[in-house]
C-alpha cells in the first residue's frame, strides 16, 4: 500500500512539473507620439499641393489614437461636443436624388495620389455596409443598412441625424471608425443628401 501511494504521489507529481508556468502578463506598450510623427512624416516626402495639412492629426484623431480608439467617458463626451458643432445642415431639406446616392454609395474613387484633377469622390459605402439587399459584394464592418429608411418609418427626424452622421460620424459616437465625410471635405453637401435620400426614399432598393 505504501509503495503504491508512493508512486502515484510521484506521479501526479511528474504531472505537475510538466505543466506550464503561467506567462507574466504583457504591459501595452508604450507610444511615443514623437517618433510616429516623425515616421509618418518620413514616408510622405513628396506629397500634393493641400497635402501637407492631411498628415496633422486635430484633437479628436489625437486623442483617438492615444486611447486606442477607447476613450474614457469624459473624453468621448468631449469629442462629441467638439464634433456636433463642425455638422452643417443644409439651408434646405436633407433628402436628395436616391439614385444618385446609390451611385455614391458605390463609388470608391477619390482622395488618392493617383486620383487626375477632378476626379469626384464617393463614399464607397459598400466596403462597410450592406444597403441593398440584392447587392452581393458588401463589407461587414459596418451595421446592415438595408431597410434602414423602412425600419425608421421614413421619418424626417432620423433622416436628419443620419446626415449629421454621414457628415461626422464622431458627433454621435467617438473614435467611430467611419469617415468625417462632411467634415474632411470628402462629400459634398449634395452628395451627402443624396446618400440620405438612398438610406430613406421608399423607391430606394435599400428599403425594398
Amino acid at each position: 500500500m505504501r509503495v503504491h501511494t508512493f508512486l502515484k504521489r510521484a506521479a501526479l507529481a511528474g504531472v505537475v512539473a510538466l505543466l506550464p508556468l503561467a506567462a507574466p502578463a504583457q504591459e501595452a506598450p508604450t507610444i511615443d507620439a514623437a517618433r510616429v510623427d516623425a515616421v509618418v512624416k518620413a514616408g510622405f516626402t513628396k506629397l500634393p499641393e493641400g497635402w501637407g495639412p492631411r498628415l496633422q492629426q486635430d484633437e479628436t484623431q489625437r486623442i483617438c489614437s492615444l486611447t486606442r480608439n477607447n476613450p474614457s467617458p469624459d473624453q468621448a463626451a468631449a469629442i462629441m461636443k467638439s464634433e456636433e458643432v463642425r455638422v452643417i445642415f443644409p439651408a434646405d431639406s436633407v433628402l436628395g436624388d436616391w439614385k444618385e446616392g446609390a451611385k455614391v454609395a458605390q463609388n470608391g474613387r477619390g482622395g488618392q495620389f493617383s486620383d487626375p484633377p477632378g476626379t469626384v469622390s464617393g463614399g464607397n459605402c459598400y466596403a462597410c455596409h450592406q444597403l441593398d439587399p440584392k447587392e452581393v459584394s458588401y463589407g461587414t464592418l459596418g451595421p446592415s443598412l438595408a431597410g434602414y429608411g423602412r425600419d425608421r418609418n421614413y421619418d424626417l427626424a432620423d433622416a436628419k441625424a443620419t446626415f449629421a452622421k454621414v457628415y461626422d460620424a464622431q458627433a454621435s459616437l467617438a473614435c467611430s471608425s467611419m469617415p468625417r465625410f462632411g467634415v474632411n471635405g470628402v462629400l459634398t453637401e449634395q452628395q451627402i443628401k443624396d446618400v440620405v435620400a438612398y438610406l430613406f426614399d421608399p423607391n430606394s432598393p435599400v428599403n425594398k
